[in-house]
């Protein structure tokens, strides 16, 4: 099992989050979704999730 995280600062490249599947989960923190690349990502999120990938959103923590 594999997670990778996708936060505002740091992302796995497209093809490894691509190549998820059943058994790895894919974390994105709420914040990423400002990245000016996130419609890419998102998408290769999406192709994560159809081959079986957990996808999680996780809500930051407020201090």
């Amino acid at each position: 099992m594999s997670i990778r995280h996708i936060t505002p600062t740091t992302t796995p490249a497209l093809g490894d989050l691509r190549a998820a599947g059943r058994g790895d989960e894919v974390v994105v923190h709420r914040p990423a979704t400002a990245r000016s690349d996130w419609p890419r990502i998102w998408d290769a999120v999406g192709v994560a999730l159809v081959r079986g990938a957990v996808v999680r959103i996780e809500e930051e923590e407020s201090t």
